[in-house]
């Protein structure tokens, strides 16, 4: 039984909650030790020597915002928030999940089905937000034929009828890829270093849990990244 089960065991209170709450203090906990020593004298200007957290985290934070502002566009400083929470806290969730006896909320569907939810929802609202209802056209497919009346230019989309159900299928997928793809690659990944601790328990688990850090980045990596194209999609104009 693992630490959050036993808590849940004892409070009542789902071990994935737990386990959540536990990945987002750490994740607290690191950007405060981040922000004191960018607070300190020249720490906003002199990296640190060697290896430290604040480098890895400022490696990490550049690639993102890189990747957001080729995904995104020139708002993406707007949503990038957004995607760095997201990508931290799955990655600390990942890592979590490897050390034996601590379950990471990755790795119930609960938590992968609710960041899938909240991405899908996000970049719904950015679609509208940016284009209004107009934004129903991203559904109702290319523009054939255009129709000028007065100062006015109707884009007629004649085959949105096809289009429609076809389109909003494939924005609902996104749930299911999102979730699916994330709890099911921790759930083996975690599940092949548990089935090699028990059988030996010594070196060789040693080589699938060094394989399970790279699995646990690549996973928070595609969990954002996609999420950034959505966004990127939903920022587009239909044509």
């Amino acid at each position: 039984m693992s630490i959050f089960q036993s808590l849940e065991s004892a409070t009542s209170v789902p071990w994935v909650i737990w386990s959540s709450l536990f990945a987002a203090g750490l994740l607290l906990l690191t950007g405060m030790v981040v922000r004191s020593r960018l607070a300190s004298a020249n720490g906003g200007l002199i990296p640190d020597e060697g290896f430290t957290v604040r480098n890895v985290l400022e490696m990490l934070i550049e690639m993102l915002s890189n990747l957001a502002e080729q995904n995104m566009g020139p708002n993406w400083r707007k949503y990038f928030p957004f995607i760095a929470t997201l990508f931290f806290f799955i990655l600390i969730s990942n890592m979590v999940g490897m050390v034996p006896g601590i379950d990471g909320a990755t790795s119930d569907s609960n938590t992968t089905w609710a960041w899938a939810a909240i991405s899908f929802i996000l970049h719904q609202y950015v679609g509208i937000k940016e284009h209004g209802w107009s934004y129903i056209n991203h559904f109702l497919g290319p523009s054939l034929y255009d129709l000028k009346i007065g100062d006015k230019t109707y884009h007629l989309r004649l085959i949105a009828p096809l289009y429609a159900p076809i389109e909003l299928i494939s924005h609902l997928s996104r749930v299911f890829t999102l979730a699916v793809r994330l709890l099911a690659n921790m759930f083996a990944d975690h599940t092949v270093v548990a089935v090699w601790l028990g059988l030996v328990p010594v070196a060789v688990p040693a080589l699938f849990m060094g394989l399970g850090l790279l699995v646990a980045f690549l996973q928070a990596y595609v969990f954002a990244m996609l999420s950034m194209i959505y966004i990127g999609l939903a920022l587009e104009e239909a044509h």
